[in-house]
């Protein structure tokens, strides 16, 4: 139908940020994240079952609406503790090499695979 208008309600999207106002910055396969409870994060592949808890020990800043802890490089007694919700992959990236006049071309494609990540909650002692 022409001109019509689709409404989306909450309902629809997925809920993947908290109302809480306390996050943390942790690193994991050479990236760094910023997670916050109830959140769900994609990160680098990890050794885990689906179904299966992880602890993510390198914290390197943790905040809430009054206080900000730096680590020098991690904050001690602090961890992140998650849920392994399973894996995928992400999206086609292209590689193409090519020289002019040669007849050289090369394509390769690659898909990165993740684990995504149901973020529980952020412990600090």
């Amino acid at each position: 139908m022409a001109g019509s208008k689709k409404t989306i309600r909450s309902e629809d999207k997925a809920p993947t940020k908290a109302a809480s106002g306390i996050y943390a910055i942790v690193q994991t396969g050479g990236k760094q994240y910023k997670v916050s409870a109830g959140e769900t994060i994609n990160v680098e592949r990890l050794p885990a079952a689906e179904g299966s808890t992880v602890e993510l020990d390198h914290v390197l800043l943790i905040a809430d609406s009054e206080m900000v802890r730096v680590g020098t490089p991690t904050v001690e007694g602090a961890k992140v503790i998650a849920e392994v919700v399973g894996e995928g992959k992400g999206k086609k990236v292209i590689v193409f090499k090519y020289k002019p006049k040669v007849r050289y071309r090369r394509m390769k494609g690659h898909r990165q695979v993740y684990t995504r990540l149901a973020i529980k909650e952020i412990v600090c002692t």
